[in-house]
């Protein structure tokens, strides 16, 4: 059945339930919206959301769920791509709160956690508590986001699997609530009350175990014939293990269960011996048919992992990212990554050597070599781990869809079964962009389905049927380790017996007898095509400042900003708090709605029209799900899928506030450059009077937080005397210095010091310090006044040369680059943004054209910018930095929290400085008294003075200027 929102007196019976059970509980639009979707193809919107804080608290939800028959579905991470993390009823989210490790027992090699437990936290406590004797090996492409609880729930592998199995490998004892509220312990023998004094418990565990014993018996043939076949079946229910020889394995029964037979709050896990040392090798091939050929020979090395990714997922990480984002592949078009390991790292080195000469004989190989560099395998694995998301907008153009994105069978039936496979898609039209566990014969190929029109799905429903009775046909499974959820259960008929079918059934109501635990999966299942998320967006047109240019080729025709929003398929790498800046606010407040998927899914409600955000551009779920955006861009850069909610958030506060009073801060912050040009007049008499009392009585007038201390404002003369030997250059100047009003206002001594030092490398300098690039106005939403100034900006810099423009500032060198041709859509944007250079990317390139910087430090702590990471490349600084010859980098990867006028307005301070707490105050904390900060981002330099109001941090131009004496050999 397709569903949507319940009517509020439909739902007011739970809702009322639950209020009157003291359990908080948040039916609003955007929570509504954010938690419809999870990373598959399907919406389906619940009626509210729980965030449980105790096992108590979930069996209140259960017990109010079974008296008004409402449905009731676990979420961990909500990053399943076959759409088990959603549906109509309430929705228990335990990663907010239920996260707590409870203990790690080194001596029985067991680790007892909660059900929210991130997978990456997990092993990286355990490594800390063992010495790295011990780790947690799971370990999925989402590890940093998805849960213990998400992951027992659809058995989750990992690209480790080879060695390590699945989730059901590495369980011991789980602790669930049946829908009755029994509290249950499933073992590897059976089943137990979680509490024995609990009566009912006790009596419950022993009917259900003697119940679960008789099913095996009822079905031994066909559950010794049918299931475990292979390596990675997943499809279905795991009752192999309630047969006799396995034990009455309940635990390894349960997983895989998708939180349909209960629910999940509690578990004991296996953990396993970590390697002394690993090593990386890559393979190239002509096409991923020749790669699988060779698995054989590759699993006869004992590897730890064996995946593997095409050509169009590196490409794609090239164009978003970077040349220099994929180091370390060899020559081919199709890739496997072989991870060999052991106790001598030389061993290991030597064994990988044979390996590579081996796969020569076979006469497959392209090229292959070791990847010893760190960093180098870094970038690699971040290839495959991202493979999800980059495939989902392939530089080539185009969409391609999950559904059939997780089939697998027996790694020596991989070869013929992708040859064959490539033939089905040939023949629907249809391409596949194809990674995966090549070593355990899972395949994650998604798929260029057309899911907006009728015609697209009707293809998509009919590959899906030839797509599964082929992968039968090869002895394999419909899925491998994502479960079937809304993507497959309805094809479990063509991969299992009438009997098998009953039989799953029959599980599930043993243990769910109020029938309500996440309807839809596995057993009486919605068919494929039902509450598909792009079927039925309204045909409206969507009038936007920014053309959205990247995301044209998604589909040509359609709507920009539609497609735009559309870009996050809900993979949840914002929701990781490590690795990539990307989100800050979600770090800093848990809340999956203060994440970019959180963001970009209420947005995706808004373009359909949902009934919970049914006012468009007006809408104040929209307003407030953007509220905690610093607009800080990392997600342009992290974001596997190429979201850009800085971008999103601009539009739709320009649309919003139209005929609306705008916030104070939106005028006192929005429009500072316009105020500069008075208080450059008057900085004496200002600076006076924000250093009174009245400073704070100003402040709080103009919507500023009165917690932080405002920086001085600079005189008109100031500028003047730093830049008048480079006011009228004699001969056309080699570079363009772009003085940006952030540095007029409050810093011409780092104009002067970037002049010099454009100077000294030989280069005649032309200053432009009259320009506005706009940027304020972009990140308020001031849409209208931004593009005339960045208009009357591009004109004056459109000189006709091809000189570099070298902007001192990093949000306004990214607004040059890249907004200015999304704004403005002209010629001249596009040549203006050709030449722009953020001061730290320009020192790279004079260096590397032959100039010899001044002695510099050897240790230096950085505070990157963040849209200079997103728009310039996230090691633009640590390049620069290297290249002068700075030994030692501690870089703070991480938003500094202020972002522009954000950490200004008074309502976000506290989140601001949150997020400095995040990177930049670690970072600082680590840095001795006689280390240069270098902070080229005005909006930075405030978060360190903020921090330590001792310390003076530095422009990277300050750093270099040869006037300067504050540089110490190193």
């Amino acid at each position: 059945m397709t569903h949507d929102v319940l009517s509020a007196p439909e739902h007011a019976p739970i809702l009322a339930r639950l209020e009157a059970s003291g359990v908080p509980v948040d039916s609003s639009g955007h929570r509504v919206a954010a938690y419809s979707y999870d990373a598959s193809n399907y919406r389906v919107p619940p009626i509210a959301v729980v965030f449980p804080r105790t096992v108590e608290d979930v069996v209140e939800v259960v017990n109010a769920c079974r008296e008004t028959a409402t449905p009731l579905i676990s979420r961990g991470g909500g990053t399943s791509m076959a759409g088990n993390a959603i549906g109509p009823g309430i929705v228990l989210d335990f990663s907010r709160h239920m996260d707590r490790i409870l203990s790690i027992d080194e001596t029985a090699g067991t680790a007892d956690v909660e059900a929210g437990v991130i997978l990456s936290h997990l092993t990286r406590e355990t490594e800390k508590t063992t010495g790295g004797k011990l780790t947690f090996a799971p370990d999925p492409s989402s590890k940093n986001r998805a849960t213990i609880g998400g992951s027992i729930g659809n058995d989750a592998c990992g690209n480790h699997s080879v060695r390590y199995g699945r989730t059901s490998d590495h369980v011991e004892e789980i602790d669930v609530i049946t829908t009755d509220g029994a509290r249950l312990t499933a073992t590897s023998t059976g089943l137990r009350a979680t509490d024995t004094s609990d009566a009912f418990s006790v009596s419950r565990a022993f009917e259900l175990g003697e119940e679960l014993k008789q099913l095996a018996q009822d079905h031994l043939a066909a559950f010794r014939v049918e299931l475990g076949r292979i390596q990675r079946q997943v499809s279905g229910y795991h009752l192999a293990n309630l047969l006799p020889e396995n034990g009455l394995n309940v635990a390894r029964a349960l997983v895989g269960t998708e939180g349909t037979c209960a629910i999940v709050v509690r578990a004991r896990m296996k953990l396993v011996p970590k390697a002394p040392s690993a090593l990386l090798v890559c393979l190239g091939y002509a096409d991923v048919v020749d790669a699988a050929k060779d698995i054989e020979t590759i699993l006869e090395f004992s590897p730890a992992a064996v995946e593997g990714i095409d050509e169009a997922i590196v490409d794609t990480m090239r164009v978003r990212r970077g040349a220099d984002s994929v180091l370390g592949l060899p020559q081919g078009k199709a890739f496997l990554y072989v991870d060999l390991d052991g106790d001598n790292a030389d061993d290991v080195a030597a064994e990988a050597d044979r390996l590579i000469e081996r796969l020569a004989g076979n006469g497959r190989l392209v090229d292959g070599r070791a990847v010893p560099d760190t960093t180098e395998r870094a970038t690699l694995w971040r290839v495959r781990e991202d493979g999800a998301g980059l495939s989902s907008r392939p530089a080539s153009g185009g969409e391609s869809m999950a559904g059939w994105e997780d089939s697998a069978v027996a790694p020596q039936n991989l070869a013929a079964y992708l040859g064959d496979f490539r033939l089905l898609l040939d023949e629907f039209g249809l391409t596949g962009i194809m990674y995966g566990h090549f070593g355990a014969g899972c395949m994650h190929i998604r798929i260029t389905y057309d899911l907006r029109s009728d015609e697209g799905r009707t293809v998509f429903s009919k590959f899906s049927q030839a797509a599964a009775e082929l992968v039968v046909r090869h002895g394999g499974s419909l899925s491998g380790e994502h479960g079937d959820g809304r993507a497959r259960s309805a094809l479990l008929p063509v991969m299992y017996s009438p009997e098998m079918i009953a039989a799953f059934g029959t599980y599930r109501k043993l243990w769910d007898k109020a029938d309500i635990l996440n309807p839809g999966s596995i057993t009486d299942a919605d068919a494929i095509e039902e509450n598909l998320a792009l079927e039925g967006i309204p045909d409206r047109e969507w009038r936007t400042h920014f053309e959205l240019r990247p995301v044209e080729a998604a589909a040509a025709g359609a709507d920009a900003w539609v497609h735009a929003v559309q870009a996050c398929i809900g993979v949840g790498r914002c929701r990781s708090d490590a690795g990539g800046v990307m989100c800050p606010s979600y770090r800093a407040s848990g809340d999956e709605k203060d994440s970019t998927r959180g963001r970009s899914r209420v947005l995706q409600d808004m373009v359909r029209g949902a009934r919970t955000i049914d006012e468009g551009w007006k809408s104040e779920d929209v307003r407030e799900a953007l509220d905690l955006c610093l607009a800080c861009k990392a997600c342009s850069n992290d974001c596997p899928a190429g979201v850009d909610m800085a971008t999103y958030k601009s539009e739709f506060f320009s649309h919003y506030y139209e005929g609306k009073l705008r916030p104070m801060s939106h005028f006192s912050l929005g429009w500072l450059p316009r105020w500069l040009k008075l208080t450059t007049l008057i900085s004496p008499l200002v600076n006076l009077v924000l250093a009174s009392p009245l400073g704070k009585v100003v402040a709080a007038a103009g919507g500023l937080t009165t917690h932080r201390k405002m920086p001085k404002f600079a005189s008109r003369k100031m500028l003047r005397d730093a830049l008048a030997p480079y006011s009228n250059p004699s001969t056309p100047a080699d570079a363009v210095l772009f003085v940006d009003s952030f540095t007029k206002g409050f810093r011409p001594e780092v104009a002067g010091a970037a002049a010099r030092v454009m100077e000294s490398t030989g280069r005649t300098v032309g200053c432009e310090s009259d320009a506005c690039c706009g940027l304020t106005w972009i990140s308020t939403g001031q849409l209208d006044t931004a593009k005339k100034l960045m208009g009357k900006a591009v004109a004056k810099l459109d000189d006709g040369t091809d000189a570099p423009i070298v902007v001192i500032e990093p949000s306004c060198a990214a607004a040059l680059k890249k907004d200015a041709p999304e704004l403005l859509g002209t010629e001249a944007a596009e040549r203006v943004s050709h030449r722009i250079r953020s001061f730290a990317e320009a020192v790279k390139e004079w260096v590397d054209g032959g100039w010899t910087p001044p002695a510099v430090p050897t240790d230096v702590t950085v505070q990157t910018h963040c849209h200079e990471y997103s728009t310039f490349g996230a090691t633009v600084q640590r390049k620069a930095l290297a290249a002068l010859g700075v030994a030692n980098v501690n870089e703070a990867t991480g938003c500094c929290g202020v972002a522009g006028n954000f950490g200004f307005e008074a309502n976000h301070y506290d989140i601001s400085m949150k997020v400095a707490e995040q990177a930049l105050a670690p970072a600082l904390a680590q840095t001795a008294a006689d280390v240069p900060v270098l902070a080229d981002g005005f909006s930075c330099a405030l978060q360190v003075k903020q921090l330590e109001p001792e310390r003076k941090s530095l422009h990277l131009a300050e750093l270099l200027d040869p006037q300067t004496t504050h540089k110490t050999e190193g």
